[in-house]
């Protein structure tokens, strides 16, 4: 059965036998951390806890080296997000194209902080350093779709469709 969270999100529900056969499909594949975190972030939303200790048997490596790879690398998730990712470039590019004022405008406008856990919008904003889409600064991932030429209004049409999404 499917909760409010999973078709907000619009991933599946944590399945530890999914995750399994995630973690089977590339587990002899040379350097196959990260592809199977790939995969189980892709499928559900985040990485499970559950999913942890089984990453470690498939991989002969420990949890703390599981959980060391997954506190590295800061796309990963421990939890799910509830409703939409905006993931905004506030790289130099980007900033001398007017991000910050986006950044501003977000919280003054919406009340929406970059990297604040607690939004009320229905989207999570992060701060990225480069996502090599310089040539259309300010660019953004918007679950995890590229955009570009990102200006006030299309901040305000992206917080309008997740507060849509999101209810």
């Amino acid at each position: 059965m499917q909760t409010r969270e999973d078709i907000v999100s619009g991933r599946t529900a944590f399945d530890l036998d999914l995750a399994r056969t995630l973690i089977d499909r590339k587990r002899d594949a040379p350097g196959a951390a990260l592809p199977i975190l790939h995969d189980l972030q892709e499928q559900f939303g985040y990485v499970d806890e559950r999913a942890i200790p089984l990453i470690a048997d498939a991989l002969n490596i420990s949890k703390a080296e599981t959980l060391g790879v997954i506190s590295f690398y800061h796309d990963f998730r421990r939890s799910p997000v509830d409703g939409r990712v905006l993931k905004l470039c506030r790289a130099e590019s980007c900033q001398s194209m007017g991000c910050e004022d986006l950044v501003s405008h977000l919280e003054h406008r919406h009340g929406v902080k970059a990297d604040d856990d607690e939004n009320p919008s229905g989207l999570r904003v992060e701060t990225v350093y480069c996502l090599g889409n310089c040539a259309l600064s300010p660019s953004a991932l918007l679950d995890g779709q590229p955009i570009g030429r990102l200006d006030r209004d299309r901040i305000d049409a992206i917080i309008t469709g997740a507060q849509g999404k999101a209810q």
